[in-house]
């Protein structure tokens, strides 16, 4: 048994788990040559050109019209010239920063700079108590908020589960309310209805004190389909996204094709239809507000070709968005992309595996926005509250991926090697093991790494167990005040706020 070993667990527990910061430099994973790279962008600039998009009679499709696209009424399909598409991705924003509430988590999200987030519109929650499946809830919004608010390695708030007990005409108000009244990281979310966004900006307007402040740094965005695949402009969505970019809220463009179904079997050809799709959002957008931030939101998704149902833990989800995460590398713009899914429908080994491969491969990749991957379960249907702490830590593992090895004078270690095998010393004394302790390894805070006789006396619980006993402890603690009680009965005020004043003015 080592000295490391023999150590007593109360020391062993003085070292705190550390961190990585968000927004580390990935990319160090490519699975396309630069040759594929370009044949891919020649054969969906050529799929606009030779098959175009569906956009029915709309604003949009004068827009195009307008703009250089060739129109088909008869058949309603808009064909985009490659020279209109070319022109447009010149005038794409490459620097999108979306902010939070509090400045300390805002999401730098230029060149290959990684975060990883929450994400979904799962309709199911694993009860932290019962552990039985369960209509998901508004009240769920808030808490999964705070619950992340306290996970270094969940960069951001993408809402994660669907509001069963709220209706349609007060849905989307009470969704971002929720999120952000749990969290002061950015908060990402859909909105159904066209008429709602005012609605959403009013709500940044008055948390930012003004609507030239919310502007200025707006915390929230949107997620918008837009697209139906396969190539199909969704008439009510694309006018919200017309409505959003006019408002000036940030937006992810989200396509996600599901291959062998709504998109080629062939995983390039499913990327190939994907990117098209995603050039034709951006093209109509830079006609809109030129340099507008936007997410280019190509979600590869896979189908289990033996039922056809959606499948999200496996490899080819994970090439697929590694691939599109280096398409967007190409045009230089951030990615909005999909990882730690999983079929299973509790945390449990095939859990873990299936969200340690994608992760992994996607903060690798580079992926800039990666969201999922945190909470889910079920292909995407569920999500779990101790699932967000284990996900955590996946997360900081991946990021220490990330980060890498940096090759020093110092970090060759010449004089240490020397100093050791010539001496009497050891590593686990030397000056340079204990300066190199925080900075060159990362400590897990709800995985195990005690003895077993230590494991035993603790009453030999598994990783689920330590993860509901920490979510219990983080959901316990104080409520989340970073809105102002002021400012608070302003929104309850001006919207039919459906969350309890008394769920905000304390913990679990």
């Amino acid at each position: 048994m080592t000295r490391a070993n023999r150590r007593p667990p109360r020391e062993r527990e003085r070292i705190i788990p550390n961190h990585l910061p968000p927004g580390l430099e990935g990319g160090q994973l490519k699975v396309l040559s630069d040759a594929d790279v370009l044949r891919i962008h020649e054969a969906a600039l050529s799929v606009l050109e030779r098959t175009g998009v569906y956009i029915e009679e709309s604003e949009c499709r004068q827009i195009m019209e307008k703009g250089g696209a060739r129109v088909d009424k008869a058949a309603n399909r808009v064909y985009l010239p490659r020279e209109m598409v070319e022109s447009a991705m010149k005038l794409v924003n490459k620097d999108v920063i979306l902010y939070s509430q509090d400045g300390k988590n805002d999401l730098h999200l230029n060149g290959k700079r990684v975060h990883l987030g929450t994400g979904g519109a799962a309709v199911i929650v694993v009860d932290l108590e019962s552990g039985q499946a369960r209509d998901s809830r508004l009240r769920d919004l808030y808490d999964i908020g705070r619950l992340i608010n306290g996970l270094n390695n969940i960069h951001f708030f993408l809402r994660p589960v669907v509001a069963r007990d709220v209706g349609n005409d007060d849905i989307d108000v009470n969704t971002f309310y929720a999120c952000l009244a749990g969290t002061t990281k950015h908060v990402m979310g859909g909105c159904y209805f066209p008429e709602k966004v005012d609605e959403i900006l009013k709500m940044g307007s008055i948390i930012a004190g003004s609507r030239e402040a919310f502007l200025a740094r707006p915390f929230l965005s949107f997620n918008l389909c837009w697209m139906v695949s396969p190539l199909r402009f969704a008439t009510e969505t694309t006018e919200t996204l017309t409505k959003a970019v006019r408002a000036g809220i940030p937006v992810a463009m989200v396509s996600a094709p599901q291959s062998g179904a709504t998109s080629p079997a062939s995983l390039v050809g499913s990327l190939v239809q994907v990117v098209a799709e995603e050039l034709a959002g951006f093209t109509y957008v830079q006609l809109l507000r030129p340099g507008h931030p936007l997410l280019m939101g190509g979600m590869p998704l896979v189908s289990d070709l033996r039922t056809g149902n959606m499948s999200g833990g496996n490899a080819e989800l994970a090439l697929m968005n590694a691939a599109s995460t280096q398409m967007t590398h190409f045009y230089g713009v951030p990615i909005y992309s999909s990882s730690a899914l999983t079929d299973s429908k509790i945390p449990d080994i095939q859990a873990g595996y299936e969200k340690g491969l994608t992760t992994a491969v996607l903060a690798l990749a580079g992926a800039g926005y990666n969201h999922h991957s945190a909470g889910m379960l079920e292909s995407m249907l569920a999500v779990a509250y101790e699932q967000y702490i284990i996900d955590d830590e996946i997360n900081g593992l991946a990021m220490r991926l990330v980060k890498g090895m940096e090759v020093t004078e110092e970090s060759l270690s010449l004089d240490v090697i020397d100093e050791v095998c010539r001496g009497e010393g050891h590593y686990l004394g030397h000056s340079q093991t204990l300066a190199m302790m925080e900075s060159e390894y990362h400590y897990p805070h709800t995985a195990d790494r005690q003895t077993r006789a230590d494991w035993e006396n603790d009453g030999s619980p598994d990783m689920r167990d330590r993860a509901r006993k920490r979510a219990r402890a983080l959901l316990a603690a104080a409520a989340a005040n970073h809105i102002s009680p002021e400012v608070d009965e302003q929104l309850r005020q001006a919207f039919n706020i459906r969350l309890p004043r008394n769920v905000m003015k304390r913990g679990g």
